[in-house]
């Protein structure tokens, strides 16, 4: 890998462009990403929540993605998604991830630029890419009706105090599906990106318009991520597969789930590129 994914997404902010940031859940998933990215020959980030790394555990799943990224060639990063706490962040810099995500946003904000600064600094002797979150981005079972968008002010304060890579930004997505068409704040996007002046995060990207997301990246959204849509998109796919057969060979059903996760990421990507 010949450049670290900060200076990539340095790079892609400039040219107002992005990357997805995709997770997976296990090999299947993975191999679906990393096909569709081989397909696309397009540099993709792949990304590990702290569920994902209990399930699978943590130098298991770090190995399975280091080896995909060598089989497939393709240019990659590992990620840890909404890293709770500063051990996990630890953990997973000291396995070798190129980036992580300290995720303090729940905290006051004071707690939340003590934290971040300190995730910084033990992430500069890996020379590693640091994310944090700033602002209410709804988790999955939690209200998407309350809002806490991200304050250009404060991002720039926190961006400053904390000496982030990017910053996750809270501007109208929310994690999980959506029950009404998601609004992003195109205005209040604009206004961070020309505060902060460093690459921005868009979660929950599962169900966004394709053109909204392509307003975002051309107001300093660098990395979309990518989550509960690859889930979904699997696990319909398996049970549509098991309804109509009786076949026991998980070698010959899940291929069919794989397949619908390669096609996609697909059609994520070339969204992404314009």
């Amino acid at each position: 890998m010949d450049m670290k994914l900060q200076n990539e997404l340095i790079e892609l902010h400039q040219h107002k462009r992005a990357i997805l940031a995709a997770n997976f859940y296990n090999l299947e998933t993975l191999y679906g990403i990393m096909q569709a990215a081989k397909e696309e020959n397009n540099p993709i980030i792949l990304q590990l929540s702290e569920s994902s790394l209990k399930y699978m555990r943590l130098e298991m799943a770090a190995k399975m993605a280091y080896q995909a990224i060598a089989d497939f060639d393709v240019e990659a990063w590992v990620h840890l998604d909404h890293g709770a706490n500063i051990d996990l962040v630890q953990k997973c810099l000291d396995t070798g991830f190129q980036s992580v995500m300290i995720d303090a946003s729940e905290k006051p904000f004071d707690e939340n630029i003590k934290i971040t600064a300190e995730v910084v600094k033990r992430a500069q002797s890996y020379g590693a890419n640091v994310e944090a979150e700033l602002g209410y981005v709804a988790k999955l079972n939690q209200s998407q009706g309350k809002t806490g968008f991200t304050q250009p002010k404060e991002a720039k304060q926190f961006v400053d105090a904390t000496g982030i890579n990017a910053l996750a930004v809270a501007v109208g997505t929310a994690h999980g599906f959506y029950k009404e068409e998601p609004k992003i704040e195109i205005d209040l996007l604009d206004e961070i990106n020309h505060t902060v002046n460093i690459p921005l995060v868009l979660h929950g990207c599962s169900g966004v318009p394709d053109l909204s997301l392509q307003q975002a990246i051309a107001r300093g959204v660098t990395k979309i991520n990518l989550a509960t849509e690859i889930k979904n998109t699997f696990m319909k796919q398996l049970k549509h597969e098991l309804n109509n057969s009786d076949e026991i060979d998980l070698r010959i059903v899940f291929p069919k789930a794989t397949a619908c996760v390669v096609e996609l990421i697909r059609k994520k990507i070339k969204t992404i590129n314009g």
